[in-house]
């Protein structure tokens, strides 16, 4: 714990010492830009907008980057845990330095400023040498008007609120709370719609291929094609919610703005493997102990289940005022009609959740406070997380992020190595990550 508390003194005090002495001289309306806004001359740059590099009457390219250098301390984590099918396991703690993510965006409109295009590159440099560590997709859209955009590509299923398209202004930096993580939908191809119902209140829906398409080919697809997800968003007081309806109050609302919404997301899951053996991609649906619900022998000796019907209802609210934000939202997942080789007997898995997180604007744009959590019920254990973190913003925007968090994990269900928490994880993480957004 000594040699975990120097490392957290010596790297929280790093990022003062590198502040920018010029930081001051920012002109007023760079630093204090917030909203994506897309600008209307060539070669021009917008906080959070990147650099607009063509335009003309046909169309217009836009190129922006996000990326982030991240320090993870997993020491104090217990180095043994006990999997699902009972079986003691030495747990990878890490200590490392990575950039852990570069995502490079190309968009604009073409022919029709209604017609919009999306094109990116996507890297999770932890995940070298795995099918998933470089992503090339995009997606197409038209606005008809306010009320109906239709699209098409890749895309999150707008099942929570951390999918309806808000990343990456979160409190932490690229991941989720573990209650989160562990009840979502994710990212796939689909078709969605979205606009305004009437003033203040807002739809999305999308019919996706499945939960998750990271890692998945075409031919591990079943071919029932029915996930989808719908999301409804009233914002009462304001008509707004910040910066592309983010956590924290960066803004500093000087009228209080409220959100309320509602999801619901459902799938016929299989689990997307080769019909010749037992092995399978499928890691979405998991058990509150962590174990994945098609790995053979899960539920007793002979069992596999090779497909289940998930479905998961979320409720979210949030207020923000004067630099004060208070957020939260509740889960229940229900996964039933299991498919499979001595399956007949399984019973409904029936879990439910919540996460809380609060902020302070400590210094208007410059530094935040945070503390947020969350916590599972369910059938095989009751996990969660605490997290107690700081934002700070020297440019005064949000292109620019320093952030350092403690996380304490309590037998985590989920995990990766692009994340800072894993699967069985029990005990402190620190992480701290540099993050650019232009």
């Amino acid at each position: 714990m000594n040699t975990l508390r120097a490392t957290i003194a010596m790297i929280t005090a790093l990022p003062l010492l590198l502040a920018p002495r010029n930081a001051m001289a920012q002109s007023r309306d760079t630093s204090t830009a917030t909203a994506v806004v897309e600008s209307k001359s060539f070669g021009s740059y917008t906080p959070g907008g990147g650099f607009k590099i063509a335009n003309t009457d046909k169309g217009d390219l836009n190129v922006a980057i996000y990326t982030y250098v991240r320090y993870l301390n997993q020491l104090g984590l217990d180095s043994t845990y006990t999997d699902a099918l009972g079986t003691t396991k030495s747990l990878l703690r890490r200590q490392d330095l990575q950039v852990q993510k570069v995502n490079i965006k190309f968009f604009g409109w073409l022919l029709n400023p209604k017609f919009r295009y999306l094109a990116y590159v996507w890297t999770s440099n932890t995940s070298q040498g795995q099918a998933a560590q470089v992503v090339v997709a995009g997606n197409l859209q038209y606005n008809f008007n306010e009320h109906f955009t239709v699209g098409g590509g890749i895309d999150a299923l707008p099942g929570v609120r951390s999918t309806e398209g808000n990343f990456p202004f979160w409190l932490s930096v690229d991941n989720r709370q573990v209650a989160t993580e562990f009840f979502r939908p994710s990212y796939t191809t689909g078709i969605w719609a979205k606009g305004t119902v009437v003033d203040r209140l807002s739809y999305r829906v999308m019919l996706g291929n499945n939960l998750s398409q990271l890692g998945i080919d075409a031919g591990q697809l079943d071919n029932s094609l029915n996930t989808w997800a719908t999301a409804l968003i009233w914002l009462p007081t304001t008509g707004e919610f910040g910066n592309r309806g983010g956590a924290g109050d960066f803004e500093v609302h000087n009228k209080l703005a409220t959100r309320l919404a509602v999801h619901y997301t459902r799938s016929d899951e299989d689990f997307q493997g080769q019909a010749d053996n037992s092995s399978f991609e499928n890691v979405q649906l998991r058990l509150s102990n962590g174990g994945i619900v098609f790995t053979p022998d899960l539920f007793g000796s002979g069992i596999w289940v090779q497909q289940a019907q998930y479905q998961m209802t979320s409720v979210d609210a949030g207020v923000k005022y004067r630099g004060l934000s208070l957020d939260g939202e509740h889960y229940w997942r229900l996964i039933d009609n299991f498919r499979g080789p001595e399956t007949s007997g399984l019973a409904v898995l029936r879990d439910h959740g919540f996460q809380l997180q609060a902020s302070a604007m400590v210094l208007p744009q410059q530094l935040q406070l945070y503390a947020s959590g969350s916590k599972i019920f369910g059938e095989y254990g009751n996990p969660s997380d605490v997290r107690l973190g700081v934002n700070w913003f020297p440019m005064k925007n949000q292109v620019v992020r320093w952030n350092a968090e403690y996380l304490h994990l309590d037998q985590s269900p989920v995990g990766g190595n692009s994340l800072p928490y894993v699967v069985g994880g029990n005990g402190a993480v620190f992480y701290t990550s540099f993050e650019v957004n232009f």
